[in-house]
């Protein structure tokens, strides 16, 4: 099930990759607006109305706006609370009601480790989706797994290119954007481990670290 909230064209280009990919799988672009709460509650259930129930939950679509403290507007507050964190809030409570077994894995963001407040809002939901996932994790073992994986330079903003991209990861350890590959790896990893669960896996080439000044 590929979630799609405005770009459905590029999640049915998906869905053709991953059939052509993977012809004896079904693979099915289902839209919702994680912004708006009445579709966030009906989601899953609908979900699984139609598909059955699933065994793996990823909490990766939010939103990236800047602006300090200072600048930040209600409205801005509540478009990054809304969707990075209140929406999974919500998909995990009746992910463990009604899937009742499984993994669920949530993006949070290498900046959980900073106190940079130049994205102020989007920060301070990714912080509290991480210690949502801790929370989540002991409240829902041993029948459901819940970790994080913090990337770093992955993707650009809406505004930025791919140069916005190398210049940032000038400033981290491994001098270069992550990319998506190393996101893919790390949830094949805590699928894997078993044992794993509460966890976050820093996807972010050393970010985390600091700078190697």
């Amino acid at each position: 099930m590929v979630h799609y909230n405005s770009s459905e064209h590029l999640a049915g280009e998906f869905v053709h990759l991953l059939e052509s990919g993977y012809p004896d799988q079904f693979f099915q672009p289902v839209k919702a607006n994680l912004a708006d709460m009445d579709d966030v509650a009906s989601f899953i259930p609908k979900l699984i109305s139609q598909f059955g129930g699933f065994q793996l939950l990823i909490n990766n679509a939010s939103v990236f706006n800047g602006g300090y403290l200072k600048e930040t507007s209600l409205e801005l507050y509540d478009t990054q609370m809304n969707v990075n964190l209140k929406a999974p809030f919500m998909l995990m409570r009746d992910y463990a009601n009604l899937c009742k077994g499984g993994n669920i894995i949530n993006l949070v963001d290498t900046r959980v480790t900073t106190n940079k407040s130049n994205f102020a809002a989007y920060s301070i939901s990714k912080k509290a989706l991480w210690e949502l996932t801790k929370m989540a994790a002991l409240e829902f073992a041993p029948l459901i797994r819940v970790n994080a994986i913090a990337p770093g330079v992955t993707l650009p903003p809406e505004d930025k290119d791919e140069n916005y991209l190398f210049e940032m990861a000038k400033n981290i350890p491994m001098k270069k954007p992550g990319g998506l590959a190393p996101i893919i790896e790390s949830i094949a990893h805590i699928l894997k481990n078993k044992s794993l669960t509460g966890q976050m896996l820093f996807s972010d080439g050393g970010e985390n670290l600091g700078q190697n000044v």
